[in-house]
């Protein structure tokens, strides 16, 4: 059975982007509009993995990974930032919410692939 991915993002470009790639690689694709959106699928479904970026309107990266990190169901879940924030401050800030990952925006698709592989043997 295909994995499944939550990718979380208020651009509907990127996330139409890292759908398309996720789905080249025969992951299974749910997409959510931001934290606040993503937080109410999670409560309801089950995802292999999550990407999200951090900075999105009602509820941001970081708040939806501590979120997640709080439910049993998602305590072991593979989180991936991807987000134009490089700074290691923010990457610290991710890491101690409990993300797996950090990927800069703009991505490359291989990449990509090769680290949702990583996460999601």
């Amino acid at each position: 059975m295909a994995k499944h991915v939550l990718i979380v993002d208020d651009s509907a470009s990127i996330r139409q982007m890292v759908e398309h790639t996720l789905k080249s690689g025969g992951y299974q694709v749910t997409t959510a509009n931001d934290g606040q959106d993503a937080l109410n699928l999670c409560q309801n479904g089950r995802f292999d993995c999550v990407f999200t970026d951090q900075n999105m309107p009602r509820m941001d990266g970081i708040t939806l990974i501590k979120s997640l990190r709080g439910m049993s169901s998602f305590a072991r879940t593979p989180i991936l930032v991807l987000t134009t924030e490089a700074g290691e401050e923010m990457k610290n800030k991710g890491k101690a919410a409990g993300a797996t990952g950090w990927l800069v925006k703009p991505f490359d698709p291989a990449k990509l692939l090769e680290v949702a592989a990583k996460v999601m043997p």
